[in-house]
C-alpha cells in the first residue's frame, strides 16, 4: 500500500509505517548519543506510551538506562485495506529496537481506565519484568472515560471556565489567522473534564500496583501537565483542561504522602513545554502560540521537542539531586519557553502578527513539518512512493 497523508483539521486520517518507525529510531539515536542516566529506572510503566510525551517516556528509560518497559494505550491496528494509528506503528518501532537491545518491552491496547487493563499489566509486571517498577509515567490524553465501577462515561471539553474567551488563533489547514470565541463550560462539563483527564486514574492505577506488591521501594512516579503564558490561560490554566490539570496536582500530593510512608517513593508534576502533538493541536489558540514558540526558541537556540524535554527531565531532575521544584513542588522543564526574554518576543510578536507578517513572525513551516511527522511523513531515508506494510504490528501485540 502507498500510504499519503490525508489531513482532516487537526488530525491526519493516515499514519505511515515506515516513517514512523523512522521518527522513532530518530528518538532512540539522540538518547544513544547522551550519556548514560546514572541511577535510572530499571521497570518502568507509562500509561498513554505511543505517541508525543508519552512515547519519548519509554524511549529515554529504555535506551537511557536500559529499562525494562511496559506501555499501555489505546490505538487502532492496521490492515490490509488501510493503515493504522501512527500510535500503532511508533509502538512496533519500539519494540522491535527495544528487543534487540535485549530489553522486555511488552505493550497492552485497550481500555486504560478499565480494572480489567490495569489487572493485565500486573500480570506482566509480575511474570515478565521481575514483579515491580520503579517508575511510573502517566500521561494519558483522552477524549471520554469509562468509570470502571459504574459504567457511567464522562466526556471531556475544551471550554473556559469563565465566560466566552475571543482571541487569535491558526486555521492550520490554511495557514491563515483567524479569530476564534470559545464558550464557557457549565458545571457539569468542568465535572465531567476533571473525571476523564484529572488525577482519579492515575491515584487507581498508583493504588492497584500498590496493593499488589508491585511497586518497588524508591518508586517515582510522574504526571505530565501545562502552564503556559497568560494568553493562553482563558483555554488552558485557567479553562476545563486546567481544572482537570489542577486535579492531578491534588493526586499528586495523595500519591506522593502515600508512596513516601510507606516505600520512600515520590509522586511528581512535571509542567513541560509547549509543542506539537496530537492532543495540542486540537486547542484554539496554541497552535498560533506554539508557531510563534518555535520561531523564538529556533532563533536563540534552545529548541526542544518531545525527546529531548523528557531526556532532560529524567537526566537533570528525575535522576539527578536537583529537581529544582517551584514553589509549588513542581517539576518545571518549561523554564526554557517561559524565559522572560522569550515571553517578552511572543507577547510584542502576538500583539503584531496578522496574516501580512505571518511568516515572519511564526514558525509555522517547523509546526507543519513536526505536526506530519507525529504520523510518519517527512521523515528524511523513507521512499513515501513505495509500497509499506499496513498491517505492521508491535510483537507483544500481533
Amino acid at each position: 500500500m502507498i500510504v499519503s497523508p490525508k489531513i482532516r483539521g487537526f488530525i491526519c486520517t493516515t499514519s505511515h509505517p515506515d516513517g514512523c518507525a523512522a521518527n522513532v529510531q530518530e528518538q532512540i539515536n539522540f538518547v544513544k548519543a547522551q550519556p548514560k542516566i546514572e541511577n535510572g529506572p530499571k521497570n518502568v510503566l507509562v500509561i498513554g506510551a505511543s505517541a508525543g510525551y508519552g512515547l519519548a517516556s519509554r524511549i529515554v528509560p529504555a535506551f537511557g538506562s536500559g529499562a525494562n518497559t511496559l506501555g499501555i494505550f489505546f490505538e487502532k491496528p492496521g490492515s490490509e485495506k488501510r493503515p493504522g494509528s501512527a500510535g500503532w506503528y511508533n509502538t512496533a518501532a519500539f519494540e522491535k529496537a527495544a528487543t534487540a537491545d535485549g530489553l522486555v518491552a511488552k505493550s497492552l491496547n485497550g481500555d486504560a481506565f478499565s480494572h480489567e487493563l490495569k489487572q493485565q499489566a500486573l500480570d506482566i509486571i509480575k511474570n515478565e519484568m521481575g514483579g515491580k517498577v520503579d517508575l511510573v509515567v502517566y500521561s494519558l490524553a483522552s477524549p471520554r472515560r469509562t468509570d470502571p465501577d459504574t459504567g457511567e462515561v464522562f466526556k471531556s471539553v475544551l471550554k473556559t471556565t469563565g465566560g466566552d474567551y475571543t482571541n487569535k488563533t491558526l486555521n492550520t489547514d490554511k495557514g491563515e489567522i483567524t479569530e476564534v470565541t470559545i464558550g464557557a463550560a457549565s458545571q457539569e462539563e468542568i465535572d465531567d473534564t476533571v473525571k476523564v483527564m484529572g488525577g482519579a486514574d492515575w491515584e487507581l492505577w498508583i493504588n492497584a500496583l500498590a496493593d499488589a506488591g508491585a511497586l518497588a521501594d524508591g518508586i517515582k512516579t510522574v504526571a505530565y501537565s501545562y502552564i503556559g503564558p497568560e494568553l493562553t490561560w482563558p483555554i488552558y490554566t485557567d479553562g476545563t483542561i486546567g481544572m482537570a490539570k489542577k486535579d492531578c496536582e491534588r493526586a499528586c500530593s495523595a500519591i506522593n504522602a502515600k508512596l513516601a510512608e510507606t516505600l520512600g517513593g515520590a509522586a511528581y508534576v512535571s509542567v513541560n513545554k509547549a509543542l506539537v502533538t496530537q492532543a495540542s493541536s486540537a486547542i484554539p489558540v496554541v497552535p498560533l502560540y506554539i508557531s510563534i514558540l518555535y520561531k523564538e526558541m529556533k532563533a536563540k537556540g534552545i529548541h526542544e521537542g518531545c525527546i529531548e524535554q523528557i531526556q532532560r527531565l529524567m537526566a537533570d531532575r528525575l535522576y539527578s539531586e536537583d529537581l529544582q521544584l517551584d514553589d509549588t513542588g513542581r517539576i518545571r522543564v518549561d523554564d526554557w519557553e517561559m524565559r522572560d526574554d522569550i515571553q517578552a518576543s511572543i507577547a510584542e510578536s502576538w500583539q503584531n502578527i496578522s496574516n501580512d507578517n505571518f511568516n515572519q513572525l511564526a514558525d509555522f513551516e517547523g509546526y507543519q513539518a513536526d505536526f506530519l511527522k507525529l504520523f510518519g511523513f517527512g521523515l528524511d531515508g523513507v521512499d513515501y512512493a513505495a509500497d509499506t506494510d499496513p498491517t505492521t504490528a508491535p510483537a507483544s501485540l500481533s
